[in-house]
């Protein structure tokens, strides 16, 4: 049994729903996408279609979906369930919330039979091979009806993956078995528990004593106290997920009605611009994040090398002084007692990172006249105030997909809520006519070069008009049973994460210390999965390559 701390709640098992990264990595375990990415090196490999081939004018797309693989309730997967998955997306605007950006540009999905899937698009759409929606079983899903009151709690809950979902006590536990069926080979372990705590400080722990086998996610002051722990591996890696603070632009619907409450000063981007100039990034990374970050900028990770932006010469270099100017510029004097206005910071609490980054921005907008109220509420509280755009500041972050369509699509005018307040995956509320121009263009570029320089123009572009200040881009801070667990599969083999990959590879291929003992004998007695790649590490990651060939995108 391999048991993994988590402090994030899950929002919702429904896929169609889940956009907590907590939520989407249960999700990955229990649903296979169309393609996946392959551990060593991220490329693209077999998911539910193990070929697929456009038409001449890219417009069209065909995927096979080979004979032999199963749901675990043993049941064919078949193209009819892919066809239904992406269909369902296409006609329900609720089934569109988690991942609707990836079928926006769909015209027509069809299954002519059972092995083959037919995708036609409007444009040519360069992300048909990055496609991150879990594809559902149609037998079980056509019967589910209304999609937003449908919790998928079924128990056991019928899936494609690794593992099959078979009991969940919210704030306590979640609880999957291996799946016996799954294609590529039922994992080396039977159950995976996903074990609640308070914060990470507890989790941190109860690994120190055993009671859990993984940890993420941890402070830095946290991995450090690990450092010689016995029975404990570290693993620090470059992580796929920044850390922002969202700043409410004046949060409207899709069709153009304000909602929520945020403060109307920053609905001027000359006061966005002062607040992220206030902010001394570099001493943020240094004081809150121990130096195990790199200082924020675009929306996409350095991890991803071609994608990520940089500002250049267009930098907002920390100037308090400069800042205090600008909002004397809006029409913002400050008032007898020395302050200008007041905002809310929301973030969440149990989190280190919340908690220390907050007072040191409180200080910081103390020096050019903005107070600062901060409220650090639960996952649920924090998710509904900045659903709702009850906020005027808050933390929040995504861990970004290889392709960055995902992430820049967030920032869209289409992904705002409906007329209700719901549906959607906004992260800012951001709507800008030229942003929007980019993305299109972007998606439909398969010169990789001309992409890449668009996709860094958006960057550019969000930098500019300050919906959100990238705040951090934080390594991922693990830690393991080492003498529990003799290895983790990473993404990618060198320097990479065992949890939160775009994939389920670190649990799938983890396995038992006394199980590779008994196989390879004294030499596997450990794995230092974050240092030097050796020996073991280089063998599992072979031995996973060879065992797919084989055979044939969260809010934080």
């Amino acid at each position: 049994m391999l048991k993994v701390a988590i402090v994030q709640q899950i929002d919702s098992l429904n896929p169609f729903l889940a956009v907590f990264q907590s939520s989407t990595e249960i999700g990955r375990l229990m649903y296979d996408y169309l393609t996946a990415y392959a551990a060593a090196d991220q490329s693209v490999t077999e998911g539910i279609a193990n070929r697929w081939e456009p038409s001449p004018d890219k417009l069209t797309w065909t995927f096979t979906v080979p004979d032999g693989k199963k749901w675990s309730d043993g049941q064919p997967i078949t193209a009819h369930d892919v066809a239904f998955t992406y269909d369902l997306m296409l006609t329900d605007e609720v089934a569109r919330t988690a991942n609707g950006s990836f079928v926006t540009n769909f015209e027509s999905v069809t299954a002519p039979d059972d092995r083959t899937v037919v995708i036609r698009t409007k444009t040519p759409q360069v992300t048909m091979l990055a496609l991150d929606v879990p594809i559902v079983p149609r037998h079980v899903w056509e019967k589910a009806g209304s999609i937003k009151d449908y919790a998928n709690d079924r128990m056991p809950v019928v899936g494609s993956g690794p593992f099959v979902l078979t009991e969940h006590v919210p704030g306590q536990f979640i609880k999957l078995k291996a799946n016996k069926n799954y294609w590529r080979g039922a994992p080396k372990y039977d159950e995976l528990h996903f074990v609640y705590f308070q914060n990470s400080d507890a989790a941190v722990q109860a690994l120190g004593k055993g009671e859990v086998d993984l940890v993420n996610r941890m402070a830095p002051a946290q991995f450090d106290s690990l450092e010689g722990k016995a029975g404990v591996t570290r693993n620090k890696a470059q992580g796929r997920r920044f850390t922002e603070l969202m700043i409410n632009p004046g949060a409207q619907t899709r069709t153009g009605v304000p909602i929520g409450d945020g403060a109307p000063q920053l609905k001027d981007v000359a006061v966005r611009r002062a607040i992220a100039q206030a902010i001394d990034l570099d001493a943020l990374v240094q004081r809150v994040n121990l130096g195990y970050a790199v200082k924020g900028a675009g929306l996409v990770p350095p991890v991803f090398g071609k994608w990520h932006w940089q500002p250049g010469e267009a930098e907002r270099r920390f100037d308090p002084a400069a800042a205090n100017a600008a909002l004397d510029a809006a029409g913002h004097p400050r008032g007898a007692d020395g302050t200008r206005f007041g905002l809310r910071l929301i973030g969440r609490a149990g989190r280190a990172y919340d908690e220390q980054a907050s007072e040191y921005l409180k200080r910081s907008m103390s020096d050019i006249g903005i107070a600062l109220d901060v409220r650090l509420v639960s996952d649920n509280q924090l998710n509904e105030a900045t659903t709702a755009a009850t906020y005027d500041l808050a933390f929040s972050g995504w861990s970004t997909n290889i392709d960055p369509d995902f992430v820049l699509g967030l920032h869209t005018c289409a992904q705002r809520p409906g007329a209700d307040g719901k549906g959607g995956t906004t992260d800012t509320y951001f709507c800008d006519e030229t942003y929007d121009r980019l993305y299109a263009q972007q998606l439909s570029e398969f010169d990789e070069a001309k992409r890449v320089e668009i996709v860094k123009q958006m960057q550019a572009r969000f930098y500019d008009q300050v919906p959100a200040v990238v705040l951090a881009y934080e390594n991922a801070l693990e830690g393991y049973r080492s003498d529990h667990f003799a290895r983790f599969t990473t993404q990618p083999a060198q320097g990479g994460v065992i949890m939160a990959q775009n994939g389920m590879w670190g649990y799938y291929g983890a396995e038992p210390a006394d199980r590779t003992a008994q196989a390879q004998g004294s030499r596997w007695t450990g794995l230092a999965i974050g240092g030097v790649l050796i020996g073991g590490l280089a063998l599992v990651v072979v031995w996973m390559a060879r065992r797919r060939s084989a055979t044939a995108g969260e809010r934080e």
